[in-house]
């Protein structure tokens, strides 16, 4: 009952916070402005390419293009996740008592996940990019993942992919070399973002309460399999000849760039921290961790 009353604490606050700090995409974003080439697409540090040879030698129109396409990358595969995570969810509530407080901060979260993947395909389209899509073997293990995930499973993942992509759009929101307008779609995402990983870590560690040690295990090695599709998925192959730039090249670069690993274990060091702390991060699930560049 307490483990009840503090989710349902805590749901009870996140509708409070929604109901006095939430964004339209519609009217909040500029979408009105054409496209100012002048800008980045994402703060040049996250760049795939960033620190490596290649990166030395495009102009800066080149990198200016290529952090647009990988922007546009990023918004795609978070739109494909966000999909994901709003059948697990809904699947989660579907029998409950929709007057609780959990449930309808559920329904508010698959509210805002909608809005947002509207805001992200608006966004890549001004961008000048195409609609980026993760490989078919990921979308198929997607459809397997959202399927059969429950409990922490779909709640940690959602906290995995939501972690990776908020610190990279902190640091894009802030960059007054971005794009207005990504940034004002980064400051709304970051903001209700918040909220979204405030009740997954509260839903994980609500769920594990009840987890045995075989469940807890199998789950720990399902959510880093999770986290290394989405992280090997954020950013399409395709953005590199889309830049005008030699596509083999730029992937070979692109794998061996120490930077961007750096970068991206930088970013989930708070989440690694927590996954420790409820028992999650397993010895099967940091080797998908570590092949990520997520440890």
């Amino acid at each position: 009952m307490g483990n009840k009353t503090s989710g349902d604490d805590v749901a009870r606050r996140l509708l409070d916070s929604s109901a006095q700090l939430s964004y339209d995409p519609l009217t909040e974003v500029d979408w009105d402005t054409p496209l100012d080439t002048d800008f980045h697409g994402a703060s040049p540090e996250w760049s795939t390419l960033y620190g490596t040879a290649y990166w030395g030698e495009l102009t800066d129109a080149q990198r200016k293009e290529l952090t647009r396409q990988e922007a546009a990358s990023v918004a795609g595969t978070g739109i494909w996740f966000e999909m994901i995570l709003q059948q697990m969810v809904l699947r989660d509530i579907y029998a409950k008592d929709p007057a609780d407080d959990a449930v309808q901060w559920a329904l508010t979260e698959i509210a805002d996940e909608c809005r947002h993947s509207i805001m992200f395909a608006r966004g890549a389209k001004k961008l000048r990019a195409p609609a980026y899509r993760p490989r078919r073997v990921a979308l198929e293990l997607g459809r397997f993942f959202k399927t059969v995930a429950f409990g922490e499973a779909a709640y940690a993942a959602i906290l995995v992919a939501e972690e990776v992509l908020d610190v990279m759009q902190r640091d894009w929101m802030r960059d007054e070399r971005v794009v207005p307008f990504v940034r004002t779609i980064n400051n709304i995402h970051v903001v209700e973002e918040s909220r979204h990983m405030k009740f997954a870590r509260e839903e994980t560690r609500r769920h594990l309460a009840g987890a045995g040690r075989v469940r807890r295990r199998a789950h720990a090695l399902l959510i880093a399999v999770a986290a290394y599709v989405i992280v090997t998925s954020m950013v399409n192959r395709k953005v590199y000849a889309n830049a005008g730039l030699d596509e083999a090249r730029a992937l070979r670069e692109a794998k061996a760039n120490e930077h961007h690993k750096s970068m991206l274990r930088a970013s989930c060091s708070g989440l690694m921290e927590f996954l420790d702390s409820v028992g999650l991060l397993t010895g099967p699930a940091l080797r998908f961790y570590r092949r990520a560049h997520l440890v």
